[in-house]
């Protein structure tokens, strides 16, 4: 919109652009929502950091006494027989982390349905998970090697429980998350909420394979 107005002296006219009382205000609430993305994305990659440097301590201090067996049973003849086992679990979280991929493509195009089923398939894959390494600690445990057996032992065990204890969480986050999808829908606050998880599952993957290639696969070989 325009005004116009006549110049008292020269007689022309002069036109002013009148403002859109809405516009400043659609414009300030659109930089709030980008400001509150923005910073939610990074707290999570500083988190995540946090969970790294975490990661990479446990596993340090597994090559360091990872070789201390203290007349204890060695890697090989722990891992050797059951390896098999340790691959399927770890196809269970590499499948969890391509469904929880449809869940999210699912939610980009609004369909809740879909996002929620996909969800609850990631979740029953980390159940899986969980399930198969609870038979391990406890397959262990039965043949003696328990965490106080050797150095080896308590870092394996610390090593492979902090991992398991996240995807813990991670599967308590999932359920929760889904509760708050069905009662108010792929909202903006669910997008992000989405969009973190799926950072932190994704994450759970990258450390478990470094966790499978190092700890079992090397140990098996040494």
């Amino acid at each position: 919109m325009t005004s116009a107005t006549a110049s008292a002296t020269t007689g022309e006219r002069i036109y002013h652009v009148a403002e859109d009382p809405h516009a400043h205000d659609a414009a300030h609430g659109h930089d709030e929502h980008a400001h509150s993305n923005n910073g939610t994305a990074l707290g999570f990659w500083m988190y995540l950091m946090s969970d790294c440097l975490i990661f990479a301590i446990l596993f340090a201090v597994f090559a360091v006494v990872g070789t201390n067996y203290a007349a204890g049973p060695s890697p090989a003849a722990l891992f050797e027989e059951n390896l098999w086992l340790i691959l399927v679990n770890t196809f269970m979280l590499l499948f969890s982390s391509i469904t929880f991929g449809f869940a999210m493509l699912r939610s980009y195009k609004g369909d809740t349905k879909g996002t929620i089923a996909w969800l609850l398939v990631t979740a029953l894959f980390g159940l899986a998970f969980l399930c198969i390494e609870l038979y391990e600690f406890n397959h262990l445990i039965h043949l003696g090697a328990t965490p106080q057996r050797s150095a080896f032992l308590s870092a394996f065990f610390t090593l492979v429980g902090t991992h398991g204890l996240h995807v813990t969480f991670g599967i308590i986050w999932l359920i929760v998350l889904v509760f708050q999808i069905r009662k108010h829908g792929l909202i903006e606050a669910n997008g992000r909420r989405l969009m973190c998880l799926s950072m932190f599952w994704h994450f759970l993957d990258v450390i478990w394979i470094a966790v499978f290639s190092y700890v079992y696969l090397m140990g098996v070989v040494r």
